[in-house]
């Protein structure tokens, strides 16, 4: 007879495309910082669904916003008016600073959204020749899977056998400001599209005072900064921007993942009214994007940030996460980097698969973690989590790693 865990993985084999290689448990609840499985064991999260539940699972209250609204009003599309966008859209603009939003679901959505806006701009504003305009984004980026963001994507198994590929776009060497100094020389860059950490990369943080370089370089040139903050933004890094670290300001703001709340998915491209209002009525939109349910639920899981002090234990929990992995002294870590709760690990093994059997272990220990790119392994739990709950799952992953003597 067939476990739980075993009867619904091969469902999922039988019947669901087979796109993703997930750790081998099947959950079917959450709270804070912690998840259970079909059989009822607990694991802390060490993932937060890529950093879209920072507020940790089925925070109260944004479960009561969502449910408050869900019985309310959840769609209209937008060919009619709710009451709720009018009021997201100042709360949201208001929050960071910006004239206007442009509500979306996904995140890929929101990055084709800042793809579209900054060549309207190029050609209605800065006057760039009819399709000639081109974006300079990095190598290693992760900016979502769809056929227009794969075509500037150097992750083979995000890019193979996809094409043809959009044109438009000039791939320079992340972390590398002279690089994008050369790329600016073309007169028809429009835009640099970057991750002010590289996030699926394995947690790569550029220099101190990259950020800051190469936006002053893009308003010299009168390029637009796009930030793409779905990952990096929303306190995971200690700040609520992390490109906040190094006080600038983007000209376009993407956000998505724990904008949500970890309820649905809530994205959003954020820019002033030169660059937002090249969009037309009928030229860009979604019938999701804007929501009454997602612009309730995305009012609240923007409150909680603040209200709970979200960034600040940020800090503080992700140095001490730091701290506790270094002092493991472990043969098999070869490097600890990030930034607040935005961290990772380097495996060091003569086992390809050894960052695969270390989160399989990890598992069996009550934690889930996932590698990305072979050899290294993310450790982003939600920013509640406590001073106490971080030194026991330092304390597994110590544990786990005996199982690569």
């Amino acid at each position: 007879m067939l476990s739980k865990t075993q009867y619904y993985l091969e469902l999922e084999e039988q019947y669901g495309a087979h796109n993703y290689h997930p750790v081998p448990v099947v959950l079917n609840r959450g709270e804070g910082v912690y998840v259970w499985d079909v059989d009822n064991k607990r694991y802390y999260d060490f993932l937060s669904g890529y950093s879209a539940i920072n507020q940790g699972h089925c925070h109260p209250k944004i479960v009561k916003a969502f449910m408050e609204q869900a019985q309310r009003l959840s769609l209209t599309s937008r060919a009619f008016h709710s009451d709720m966008l009018g009021e997201y859209a100042k709360f949201i603009t208001n929050y960071f600073g910006y004239d206007k939003v442009l509500p979306m679901n996904t995140g890929v959505e929101a990055v084709e959204t800042a793809i579209k806006l900054c060549r309207k701009w190029a050609y209605e504003i800065k006057g760039i020749e009819k399709n000639k305009a081109t974006i300079v984004v990095c190598e290693g980026n992760f900016h979502g899977r769809t056929t227009g963001v794969i075509s500037f994507s150097t992750d083979v198994a995000s890019n193979r056998n996809f094409g043809p590929y959009l044109p438009g776009f000039t791939v320079i060497p992340y972390n590398d400001a002279g690089a994008l100094e050369k790329a600016l020389e073309d007169k028809n860059v429009a835009g640099f599209l970057v991750e002010p950490i590289q996030g699926e990369a394995g947690v790569i943080l550029p220099d101190n005072g990259y950020l800051a370089k190469t936006k002053e370089m893009c308003t010299k040139a009168n390029v637009l900064f796009i930030a793409d903050e779905i990952q990096t933004g929303l306190c995971r890094t200690g700040r609520m921007l992390a490109c906040d670290h190094e006080n600038v300001r983007p000209d376009i703001l993407i956000l998505g993942k724990a904008l949500g709340g970890g309820m649905l998915p809530v994205s959003a491209v954020l820019t002033d009214d030169e660059i937002m209002l090249t969009i037309k009525p009928g030229e860009h939109g979604s019938t999701y994007g804007g929501n009454p349910l997602a612009c309730r639920t995305a009012i609240v899981a923007l409150q909680v940030l603040k209200e709970e002090m979200m960034a600040e234990n940020a800090v503080a929990m992700g140095e001490l996460l730091r701290t506790e992995l270094n002092n493991l002294h472990s043969k098999h870590i070869g490097l600890v980097r990030g930034k607040g709760l935005l961290n990772a690990i380097v495996i060091r093994h003569t086992n390809k698969e050894a960052a695969w059997d270390l989160c399989l272990q990890l598992k069996e220990n009550g934690l889930l973690a996932k590698p990305t790119h072979g050899d290294k392994i993310r450790f982003a739990p939600p920013l509640i989590i406590t001073k106490e709950q971080i030194i026991e799952c330092a304390r597994i992953i110590g544990k786990s790693l005996s199982c690569l003597d």
